[in-house]
């Protein structure tokens, strides 16, 4: 389901998508984030970035929610200076990054998204169950 896009001379320039807890909704968030940036006029190497990291939150809250039936919240944010992109699930717990070994399978998304983007963070979600990782990638210098 998705939430119609602002004109592009109106602020703020705000989308939503509520996915499947499903391994496939990485790739469709990156489908949707790739489309919205396109729409944007987000610098190409901006959206391929957060196209990228997307990818890396969704992975992290299908495999790590573990509630059976919910929902994750993808958001992305146009701002004059940033695009945000909010990825919110129902599990517990806030996420950290990890050291991931040579020869480990996973722990390298937030350490993706740590050396990658401008800003990033963990907050509680709005209405009480889960949390939220967001980042920031700066759209010019």
């Amino acid at each position: 389901m998705s939430t119609p896009v602002a004109p592009r001379d109106a602020e703020p320039r705000d989308v939503e998508w509520w996915l499947a807890c499903h391994p496939r909704s990485a790739g469709r968030a990156r489908g949707r984030v790739r489309g919205q940036a396109e729409a944007w006029g987000v610098p190409e190497d901006v959206a391929e970035t957060a196209v990228l990291l997307v990818s890396e939150l969704v992975t992290n809250a299908v495999r790590h929610s573990r509630v059976a039936g919910r929902y994750i919240l993808a958001r992305c944010v146009l701002r004059e200076d940033a695009l945000r992109v909010e990825v919110g699930d129902a599990g517990d717990g806030v996420p950290v990054v990890r050291a991931a070994g040579d020869e480990a399978e996973g722990g390298r998304g937030l350490a993706l998204v740590d050396a990658l983007a401008a800003k990033w963070g963990t907050e509680p979600r709005a209405y009480g169950i889960g949390k939220t990782v967001w980042f920031e990638l700066a759209l010019g210098e």
